[in-house]
This record gives C-alpha cells, structure tokens and sequence, in this order.
C-alpha cells in the first residue's frame, strides 16, 4: 500500500525576510522624515506634509527594492544635510567654506556631476574596445556614474535649500527651468539604466546610454555659461503650485527611460549590423551622425561666443560616430544578445509610458486649477499627446501583435526624436502657455 507524501510549503512573509540592516534602514528614514518635518514644516503648505508624509514608506520600500539605493540615499542624505548646515543660514558662505565652494554648494555639486558622467562615458567606452581589460574599464565607468547621480542629488537638495535662503517667496523645488531639468534628467536616466545594468548583469549597454547622458551635460554646461542659468530665480505665479512636485519628476522619468530605450535600441542596430559593409544598410549610424551634428547647427547663433563651443561639441560627435562606425564589430562582440536587448528597451519604454501618463493626467489637474481648462491644445499639450500616442502605439504592437526586432528598435529611435521635441524643440520654435524655459 502506498502512502501519498503530503509537503506542506511555508513561504516567508515579506517582512520577515527584511535583514537587521533593513530596518536599521527603515528606522533612518523615518527620523529623517520627523527631523525634516520638525525643521521646514513652516515652510510647507498641506500639501508638501503630505507628500513627506507618503516619502518616508515610499523611500523606505525602493530601498528594500534595490538595495544599492540605501547607501545612494544615505550618502545623498549625508552630504546634503553637511551643505545646508555648513551655510548657517548666509549663502555667502558658498564662496568662503571649502567644501561649499568647492563640492557642496550646488553649483559646484552639479559641475562634479557633469564631469563624471562624462568620465563615465569614457571609461564605458574604454571597456567596450579594450582588449582582456574591458571589465575593469566598465566597472570604474559604474562606480563613477553612481557618484555623479550622489552628485547631481546632492547639488539638487542643497539648490533646494539656497533657494529658500535667497527668500521664503522664492524658495521651491529644483525642477522649475530647463537648468533644473536637464539635471533631473541627467541622473534620473543614469540611474535607470543603472538599475538594468544590475538586474541583467551586463555593463556594455553603459557605453550607448551615457551617450545620451553625456550629450544632455554638454547642453547643460553651455546653457548655464551662456545663460547664467545655474542663478536661482523666482518661480513665475503659473509654477507656484504643489501639482509641478509632481508633475515635473513624472514626465522626467518618462523622458529618461524613452532616451534610454533609444539608445538601448540603437545598440541593438549595432550589433544586428555589425557585418554588414554596404554604407546605406549601415543608416542608424548615419542617422545618430545627423543627430548629433544638427544640433550645434541649431545652437550655434543662440549666444554671441557660443559658435566655438559648439564647433568642438560637432567635432566630438563626428569622432564618436565614425568610431562606432569603424570599430562596429568588437562592439558588437561585447554587447549581450539581442533577446537581452530588446527586453531592455520594451521595459524601459513600459515605465516611462506608464510615469509619461501620470504626468499627463497631472498636468491637466494642473491646468485646470491654473487656468480654468484640462486641455487647451497648446503646443507643448499637443507634442506631449503626440508622444503618449507614439509610445502607446509601440506598446500595442508589441504587446498585440508581437513586435520585435529591428522595426520596434527604429521605431524607439524616431520615438527619441519626437520626445526631444516636445521636450527642447518646442521651447525653441513655438511658444504658449509653456513657454517657461526659452532658449
């Protein structure tokens, strides 16, 4: 007679399976969540206690998620809080302490993240086309973009700060101008990609993404010289509202994740095409060329000086695109498969889509508490649907009807496009209710 064998499995719960570091983790957050609110709580309306309020466990739990954003966090938290203590309330000090001046402050935190996204880079680069040694040129390229995303975070709070020391009716959230935001972008899609890099434990992909990374520091350092942009100015009354805290860093996550997947994509042609040798079947290249050197064309008359700054930033993509021209196929070998690839570039447009379109439905409440309509077609509404269909009709055909391969890699690459117009074209070309941050 047989005797059937019953095993009962008991799963951990999920907070059992938290570590003593977790929680000592947890416990942080939380006080660091009651000291802010015991210290700036008279500069916060209702709604900003809120969102403290819902902080503390969101921050807590995207630790516990990924546990590399734990230490992020609490250096982040660290070097911050030495910068705003370190000022004792006279922002001249900026130009008088050490650290301020030279690391702390925020300009100097910002300009530290611009040179080592740009270190970064390189070293990814130098992974990419060393021989035997390419694993220790990526892993520094790495480690130097966690501490430019530490940087860029840092610079981000301490600017928050010295924004309130210039004035209570000025002080406001770092996401306001496109010098804000291009540095929001900057770490925000870094640290995206940083987060595939370790779930699919591949590193290569590193030297297309900081591309686009890079590209966005080198706008940043000529629009803060040619524009004084890195000043900190007062909010204009449409922009004095709780809805841009959260509506500002949505659309960024939206506009981070789709680069990332363009470049993602662009390094899928790469590698599909590495042996190919007729010039037109090699087009993305070309068309990565075109980009890169359009746009110091369109920049170059903007500031008077500035032609020359943009001459070098054309020569330096031309460099970079025959490179890869020319050294395609070791490229090729080091990327991971083309299965890998793919997955990368449908989840990363899967996240932005999804933050895109909260940041959609944000900006209408937002409207319509500012202006007295949802919608009203202005040029940047209208470039914004234009981008949501884009994404949502690259997501339906994948999802639907299975698309793959190279036509979904080109069209991610026409998607970055259209995003880098909504995003930069229309504060150039056209002008409406958005018009916050003219070139």
């Amino acid at each position: 007679m047989n005797t059937a064998t019953t095993t009962l499995t008991l799963h951990e719960g999920y907070f059992s399976r938290r570590s003593l570091f977790d929680w000592l983790f947890a416990l942080v957050v939380a006080a660091g969540g009651i000291y802010a609110f015991a210290r700036y709580q008279s500069y916060m309306d209702v709604y900003e206690k809120g969102i403290l309020l819902g902080a503390v466990p969101a921050a807590t739990w995207i630790g516990w998620f990924w546990r590399p954003l734990r230490t992020l966090m609490l250096a982040v938290a660290g070097f911050a809080l030495l910068g705003v203590a370190s000022y004792q309330g006279e922002l001249a000090r900026a130009d008088n302490v050490f650290w301020l001046k030279y690391f702390l402050s925020s300009q100097s935190a910002i300009l530290w993240m611009s040179v080592l996204f740009v270190m970064s880079t390189v070293f990814y680069w130098g992974g990419m086309i060393a021989r035997g040694q390419g694993s220790a040129f990526e892993l520094l390229g790495s480690r130097l973009a966690w501490v430019a995303v530490g940087m860029a975070l840092i610079g981000t709070m301490v600017r928050w700060y010295e924004s309130y020391l210039l004035g209570p009716d000025i002080g406001h959230i770092p996401v306001s101008n496109l010098y804000e935001v291009f540095v929001l972008f900057c770490w925000l899609t870094t640290l995206f990609y940083l987060y595939f890099e370790d779930q699919y434990g591949t590193r290569s992909i590193g030297a297309f993404v900081m591309l686009v990374v890079s590209a966005a520091v080198g706008f940043l350092v000529w629009y803060s010289v040619a524009r004084e942009a890195h000043e900190i100015q007062p909010l204009v009354p449409a922009l004095k509202s709780w809805w841009m805290k959260l509506h500002v860093p949505a659309n960024f996550v939206g506009y981070g994740t789709f680069a990332l997947s363009a470049m993602v994509a662009f390094a899928y042609l790469v590698k599909q095409q590495a042996a190919e040798t007729r010039w037109y079947k090699l087009a993305p290249l070309w068309m990565l060329g075109i980009v890169l050197c359009f746009e110091p064309v369109v920049f170059r008359q903007t500031a008077a000086g500035s032609s020359s700054y943009w001459i070098v930033y054309m020569g330096v993509s031309a460099l970079i695109v025959a490179g890869i021209l020319f050294g395609r196929r070791r490229i090729a070998e080091r990327l991971p498969a083309l299965e890998v690839l793919d997955d990368v570039m449908y989840k990363a447009i899967a996240v932005g889509f999804a933050f895109f379109t909260i940041a959609t439905v944000l900006g209408a409440l937002w409207a319509a508490e500012a202006w007295g309509g949802y919608w009203s077609w202005d040029p940047k509404e209208t470039w914004a649907l234009i981008v949501w269909l884009n994404y949502a009709a690259w997501l339906h055909m994948r999802l639907m009807k299975g698309l793959r391969g190279t036509v979904s890699a080109w069209w991610a690459l026409v998607g970055l496009a259209v995003t880098t117009f909504a995003f930069l074209g229309v504060n150039m070309f056209l002008s409406g209710l958005h018009s916050y941050g003219e070139l």
